[in-house]
């Protein structure tokens, strides 16, 4: 069983007024020299968009981290919610493949969450919000063998990021909570409606799936609507609808996954959050053309249709 963090989110894998970063970048002949990471040759201070020289010799086996410029703000912690600005490189190469300098939105996360690549997670936690550091990834801690989108396998990664914010989370509830709702459609599959914290069960019919979205509600809650812009802390288990199998679950971890809708890759299930209300329990059939596509990715199969019981804990 595969994690889905880095198929469903834009690659990274990847609130208030943003800290203010020290306005002393570091000279990147240091950087370079120094940590043995490749140079910022450009856009060095907080809050620029950098540009990075390409790797030089042997890229490092293991985790790097090199603070370009320590923030005033508070240690991340695991369970802290984030938001960053980031540029992202492969080592042996001049381009970067994606920044969200461009996009003008930062990137949300939970550190230690599994949300995001492992480079991430353990590069990110400890530093100082408002601070530039610099991670150098190795393939065991990105994408590893299978690579990610336009990112090779195997490929050590270069990010350089800039901390915004981080903020101890309110408590998120166990499950979802509110009016049960009659699934009356036997040829959709039934979802559990426990509310102890503990998977729900999700059963698949044995005729064709829907060729279209299905979002329903098996639980609906009481809060706000969900909006396009917001993320969302979700658990869920997720299906293939052709064997049942289940490629994804975030009860198998005894964690949550928190969602930047704006940043789903997946457009059946952001389109099936959306609109939904915050404590609520649903049913998502996702068609392969509003899913994963045509293509095998993370081992699950091309044209598999996807079914989710997921219950949308809190809106951020």
């Amino acid at each position: 069983m595969r994690r889905l963090a880095g198929l469903l989110v834009v690659p990274l894998l990847l609130l208030s007024t943003a800290a203010c970063g020290d306005d002393k970048g570091s000279d990147s002949a240091t950087v370079e020299s120094t940590n043995g990471v490749p140079a910022i040759t450009a856009g060095a201070k907080f809050g620029e968009k950098p540009t990075l020289a390409k790797g030089v010799g042997t890229p490092p086996k293991d985790l790097k981290v090199v603070v370009i410029s320590e923030g005033k703000g508070p240690k991340l912690k695991k369970g802290d919610e984030a938001k960053v600005n980031y540029l992202g490189q492969e080592w042996d190469e001049d381009k970067p493949f994606d920044n969200s300098f461009d996009r003008g939105e930062p990137f949300a996360l939970t550190i230690g969450a599994g949300s995001v690549i492992k480079g991430w997670d353990q590069g990110l936690e400890g530093q100082k919000v408002g601070s530039r550091v610099e991670l150098v990834i190795p393939p065991d801690m990105g994408y590893g063998a299978s690579g990610q989108g336009d990112i090779k396998p195997n490929a050590t990664l270069v990010f350089v990021v800039d901390i915004l914010e981080g903020k101890t989370p309110k408590p998120v509830p166990t499950s979802a909570k509110g009016t049960v709702v009659p699934q009356d459609d036997k040829t959709l599959p039934q979802v559990g409606t426990n509310t102890d914290g503990k998977a729900p069960s999700l059963d698949i019919p044995k005729n064709d799936p829907p060729k279209k979205l299905v979002s329903n509600y098996v639980i609906e809650g009481s809060g706000a609507a969900v909006k396009p812009t917001d993320s969302v802390v979700v658990k869920y288990v997720g299906k293939l609808w052709k064997d049942g199998k289940v490629f994804d679950s975030t009860y198998a971890q005894n964690t949550t996954q928190t969602f930047p809708l704006g940043q789903l890759t997946l457009k059946g299930l952001k389109d099936g959050i959306a609109g939904k209300k915050e404590g609520s329990r649903i049913l998502l059939v996702i068609p392969p053309d509003q899913g994963l596509g045509d293509k095998e990715q993370g081992g699950i199969p091309p044209n598999s249709t996807l079914v989710f019981a997921l219950d949308i804990l809190q809106i951020k």
